[in-house]
């Protein structure tokens, strides 16, 4: 699984990326969380606010950060 975080590299951003890496390994998921800090790309998920959760291509989040508990659920079925 591809977790990703788009962002510019506020404060944020770096506490969802590490939310989303606790929970990936809390969730037990074989998972690579990529930080996505160019705004080109970030704009190809057509998000207007960031930090912003991507699972596999699909924007699953925005304008916020998660928690570690809220992401794990989102990770497992």
């Amino acid at each position: 699984m591809l977790i990703q975080v788009l962002g510019t590299g506020c404060a944020k951003c770096k506490a969802l990326t590490a939310n989303a890496e606790a929970a990936a390994r809390a969730a037990g998921v074989d998972a690579r969380v990529e930080k996505v800090e160019d705004l080109r790309e970030i704009m190809k998920f057509k998000v207007m606010s960031t930090p912003a959760l991507v699972l596999d291509g699909q924007v699953r989040s925005t304008g916020k950060v998660l928690t570690v508990e809220a992401i794990r659920q989102l990770l497992t079925p």
